[in-house]
């Protein structure tokens, strides 16, 4: 599932190329349908045919497809701020550009905005080719958008000239968005879901639904959340995805969430859904940031700016850290004071605006949403901090090492990389907080392991004892040992030594996933179901064993009473209903143990016991007395001295 944004010169096409795309018009205002042009967001999607390998282009019934949904911006100069508030989650973009008008004033603005938000996925579609006559016009747009393009993240990206009216281009641009989206990593899910809130309406008889696109986590029907930066305690009634009820929204997905318990007047774009003490709003934020180029001005220390992140925009004031000011093109870092509190979190990028005349500055990546104060300017300590904070977000640095070494210890973890121990503790104490990590007491020394990579080895383990239980349906469980060491093999990077390995088992036990015992571990909910025939021929076999308790069939005799079922005769003995001792005798568990407790009653009352006393005292011949004190002993109830048998301890 990809999220897709259009970006453009106004009237390029973008709003009538998603309708030729996907059959949705995403102008849903009536002064956009009256206007012509896109004035808010709009919203489509679509499905997307994804490339296979060795044939790229190859379609068929067998190829995988995508949902990918369409955020639609305005490219009007006037609707600049509803353009960012829709582009902060995309995963790549459809760059819009008129062939017959080329490249224009917005053109530039929305790809600066595209490159400061380090968007690096992306299509061009050379829109209106049905009105170009000369194919040399033609050639000269795509040099200049090929100039356009270079030096920026998306250099690299194909351009394909479309009619939206004609339908030409249309199926070469769905395989370039194919072939886009399919290169892109995963989304990271790192159990911390937040919604940046972009649309709000009410819907009767539901009440509030906000929209937006999902980031860090999942959300599923009945859970708790929080309305942020105010508070407001909510819950998930019901999700949608592309008009699709779903019972959890995964992250990277666009999302409606049909909230109870807030009013929709109380919710703003801007605002964010999130887990009950996930995430914290905040007015101080640290940041590296970029100033464009071609910015008319320098930027000044307590400067007025406007900030974007997400979906929000707020005022702010820049204090400027380790210089006077800032010149066009160059880097640096600054300390933003936000007029109202925010919700960001290391890593998310933003974008600043002069407030008026309304023109985008710059933008950059928030390295510390909540600085512990506000920083002397010059202060070299505070300089190196953001230094090394730049080399990753600490609670970034943290998860990235733990995925690539799963149950590394906190000493392992806290030497891993060149954070100062009070910022990585501090860092994995969020992590623990926002419940992106789980902690395992494995003895003197705690492991820890993200919650990814937990719930892959959770469905790992699950679906590795399914497949157990399907080919072997009459046993309790798969041997310990076994799964130790398929699970090992699904955790590349980790060490699953077996105080680890119980551990992790544990958990899993105490989460009502799975069960185990001393030698094996079953799906929580698997029972041996045996057929008709089975249970008759089980039921008629026990009824023999309780008509004989101290001489009852051996283990050859059950068989052929079982129709030589050997995988039937192996799950009464794991269930506990036949005990095998000695060889090949078999007894019940209740009658071994009233044959063994009438032997130690004899040993209390005369000191010591034979074999041939034993077999007077239980009616039973040599072989099961034999098999029976030996079992005695090596459960320690008996000791053996040459002939005779003495209770353990006398």
């Amino acid at each position: 599932m990809f999220v897709l944004g259009t970006a453009g010169h106004v009237d390029h096409g973008k709003s009538t190329l998603v309708r030729a795309l996907t059959g949705i018009d995403p102008d849903r205002l009536k002064e956009e349908k009256q206007r012509g042009m896109t004035i808010d967001l709009g919203f489509a999607w679509m499905e997307l045919a994804m490339p296979k390998h060795p044939q790229p282009h190859a379609v068929d019934a067998t190829t995988p497809r995508a949902d990918v949904g369409i955020v639609d911006v305005p490219g009007h100069i006037d609707f600049i701020k509803n353009m960012l508030a829709g582009v902060g989650g995309i995963d790549a973009v459809l760059f819009v550009i008129a062939a017959d008008e080329g490249v224009m004033p917005q053109t530039r603005e929305h790809l600066a905005i595209l490159d400061l938000l380090g968007v690096t996925a992306g299509v061009v579609a050379l829109t209106k080719c049905d009105l170009i006559d000369d194919p040399e016009w033609l050639t000269l747009v795509e040099l200049d958008v090929v100039e356009l393009l270079h030096e920026t993240n998306l250099a690299a990206a194909p351009i394909v000239p479309v009619s939206a009216n004609t339908g030409e281009g249309l199926p070469a641009l769905r395989t370039a968005l194919a072939t886009v989206l399919s290169a892109l990593p995963p989304r990271r899910n790192r159990a911390r879901p937040r919604l940046p809130i972009d649309r709000v309406f009410s819907l009767s008889g539901f009440g509030t639904v906000v929209t937006g696109t999902l980031l860090d986590g999942a959300l599923t029907i009945g859970d708790a959340v929080t309305v942020l930066p105010a508070g407001l305690p909510a819950r998930v009634r019901s999700l949608q995805t592309h008009n699709r009820a779903v019972e959890s929204g995964q992250p990277g997905s666009r999302v409606a969430i049909n909230l109870s318990g807030v009013h929709t007047e109380q919710v703003a774009r801007g605002d964010v859904v999130a887990k009950p003490g996930s995430l914290e709003p905040t007015q101080l934020v640290d940041v590296r940031f970029r100033l464009l180029r071609d910015s008319p001005k320098s930027l000044q220390h307590n400067q007025r700016v406007d900030f974007f992140s997400g979906a929000a925009e707020l005022p702010a004031v820049v204090r400027l850290l380790g210089a006077e000011q800032l010149e066009p093109g160059a880097e640096g870092w600054l300390q933003l004071r936000l007029m109202q509190p925010a919700v960001v979190v290391s890593g998310d990028r933003f974008i600043l605006r002069h407030p008026s005349p309304s023109v985008t500055l710059g933008g950059g990546v928030v390295l510390s949403p909540h600085p512990r104060r506000r920083w002397r300017r010059f202060d070299p300590a505070v300089l190196s901090r953001l230094q090394l904070l730049a080399a990753g977000a600490p609670d970034d640095l943290l998860l990235q090492y733990l995925e690539r070494r799963p149950f590394s210890t906190l000493q392992q973890l806290l030497h891993s990389n060149d954070l100062e121990h009070a910022v990585a503790e501090q860092a994995l104490a969020e992590l623990r907080h926002a419940g992106a990590v789980m902690i395992l007491d494995v003895g003197a020394e705690p492991h820890i392991v993200t919650m990814t990579v937990w719930e892959k080895m959770v469905t790992t383990l699950r679906a590795i004892l399914a497949e157990f239980h399907r080919q072997a349906p009459l046993r309790r469980g798969m041997p310990r040992g076994e799964v130790r060491s398929r699970l090992q093999a699904s955790a590349p990077g980790a060490d699953l030594t077996v105080r680890l390995f119980n551990a992790f088992l544990g958990v899993a036990i105490e989460g009502g996933l799975v069960n185990a015992d001393d030698t094996v571990v079953w799906l929580a909910d698997f029972q041996v179901a045996y057929t008709i025939h089975q249970q008759a021929m089980v039921d008629q076999l026990l009824a023999v064993f309780a008509e004989n308790p101290t001489a009852p069939p051996n283990q050859q005799e059950s068989l052929r009473q079982l129709g030589q079922d050997d995988a039937l005769l192996e799950s009464l003995l794991e269930h506990g209903r036949l005990l095998r001792i000695g060889g090949d005798v078999l007894f019940r568990p209740q009658d071994f143990a009233a044959m063994s407790a009438r032997v130690e009653a004899y040993l209390r009352a005369h000191g010591s016991i034979t074999l041939a006393d034993a077999r007077d005292l239980l009616q039973t011949s040599r072989k099961y007395v034999q098999a029976l004190l030996e079992e005695m002993d090596s459960r320690r109830i008996t000791r053996r001295e040459g002939d005779i048998r003495l209770l353990r301890g006398s």
